[in-house]
């Protein structure tokens, strides 16, 4: 019996350990850290063996193969001996896909993989299609292929997932966009991300499909140096397309394989240019399953978005106030500042990636009136933004950031919770830091 080794207790390690059960695998998984009791009792259930708040190397480098979590990076020791010991380290969608002939769209991307993963979901389900939706979102993607049995998968993929296959293949894979992120896991260097991002096409044939933004000269550029063997699907805002999605008078408009769609602007729930962008990827890949255009139509107009994503949270003495914590990047946060067309003040900071803010300084300039830094360490933004906001308060809580924002804003400005960065310095998760938020709103 093969001994598959699980590192990482959350949502990703205990459905592989169930899949892994269920084919026969010996099952061992283990967490450096604590692993919820909710999880817990699923291992107990199913009698898989499992210890947290330790790794025993003596029962890790037995493996014949092992699933790590995407949260740990490939530099830890003890990943590198397994590695150098020749055991196999692959992500779960790796292991999972393994176990399913379902057709899969993979989506993935530094901004827009969400919106686009639950449109695209939506826009199949809508339509009677047999899917789920998993992978960076929601229930583990390996629980669902051992215990539901869906015709097609819709799966966000983040490049730490994706640095872990070897032979998965979407039959449709989607790139949102490229921008700097998480380079402190690939050694600081940009083309590294890349390369993580291009890994989703890099088992794809002539029969499967790359739908891809065409504005994006990261991608754009990468695409000249690195032919992929994938039938190239763009979309576009700014330009009209041979084949693929553009916009031209306020109409989005499709043309793939001889069928056309055209739609207007204005129909869409969501609202911003990069919503455009989301729903043209995700009505493009609906599309290439046969989904009726009557349904996408409808379902774009019926769809509410993503919590935590330019939600708006409530109306008080008519101020408005927006969370957006799951903007954990600098340009998710551009779009969020480029959308707004209020007087901002603005809630910002966490853990820096890398971050460089100089992008975000002509939006700052026109619209930005008070900083807020909620952070550890804001001494980054403080650099950035000193000499060009004339209101800048550190805080080091949520309660106090909205405390601070309330006193500020004035008749007709908009509170932005838009963090630029990762949460972990002072909260869970971002859903934990936009939930804190919400709540702190609620009590003014």
């Amino acid at each position: 019996m093969d001994r598959l080794v699980i590192l990482g207790g959350g949502e990703s390690g205990v459905g592989t350990a169930i899949l892994g059960k269920q084919k026969g695998f010996e099952v061992f998984v283990s967490d450096k850290g604590d692993i919820k009791e909710n999880y817990k009792k699923v291992l107990e259930h199913f009698e898989i063996e499992w210890e947290s708040g330790e790794h025993t190397e003596a029962k890790i480098l037995n493996a014949d193969l092992v699933m790590k979590s995407p949260g740990i990076p490939d530099t830890v020791p003890l990943v590198k001996k397994l590695v150098e010991k020749g055991v196999p380290v692959i992500s779960e969608i790796e292991f999972a896909s393994k176990y399913t002939d379902a057709n899969l769209i993979g989506i993935t991307g530094s901004n827009g993989k969400t919106t686009t993963t639950m449109l695209t979901h939506h826009l199949l389900k809508d339509d009677g299609v047999n899917v789920g939706m998993a992978g960076n979102i929601g229930d583990s993607y390996a629980k669902m292929v051992a215990e539901q049995d869906f015709d097609h998968y819709v799966l966000e993929i983040s490049s730490f997932q994706l640095d872990g296959i070897v032979d998965f293949k979407p039959h449709i894979a989607v790139i949102t966009n490229i921008t700097p992120d998480h380079l402190d896991r690939y050694d600081d260097k940009f083309e590294n991300y890349i390369a993580s991002k291009f890994r989703i096409a890099m088992n794809q044939d002539e029969n499967d499909y790359l739908i891809y933004d065409a504005d994006d000269e990261v991608i754009q550029e990468w695409l000249k140096n690195h032919p992929v063997q994938s039938k190239l699907i763009p979309f576009s805002v700014k330009r009209k397309l041979e084949e693929g999605a553009w916009l031209e008078n306020k109409t989005i408009k499709i043309k793939l394989e001889h069928k056309t769609l055209e739609m207007s602007e204005d129909i869409l729930a969501l609202k911003g240019q990069h919503n455009v962008k989301n729903t043209m990827a995700a009505s493009m890949a609906a599309m290439l399953v046969k989904v009726r255009k009557e349904t996408i139509r409808q379902s774009i107009q019926s769809f509410q978005g993503v919590p935590h994503r330019l939600e708006n949270v409530l109306k008080i003495n008519h101020v408005e106030y927006i969370n957006d914590s799951k903007a954990t990047n600098v340009n998710a946060t551009y779009y969020a500042l480029d959308g707004i067309k209020k007087p901002i003040v603005w809630i910002v900071g966490g853990v820096d990636k890398g971050n460089d803010y100089s992008e975000l300084m002509p939006l700052v300039r026109e619209k930005v009136k008070a900083i807020i830094c909620l952070g550890v360490d804001n001494s980054k933004l403080i650099d950035a933004f000193g000499n060009v906001i004339d209101l800048m308060v550190e805080t080091y809580s949520m309660e106090e950031a909205v405390k601070v924002a309330y006193k500020v804003a004035e008749r007709g400005d908009a509170v932005l919770l838009s963090p630029a960065c990762a949460s972990f310095d002072l909260f869970k998760n971002y859903e934990d830091r936009g939930d804190q938020f919400k709540n702190a709103i609620k009590n003014l």
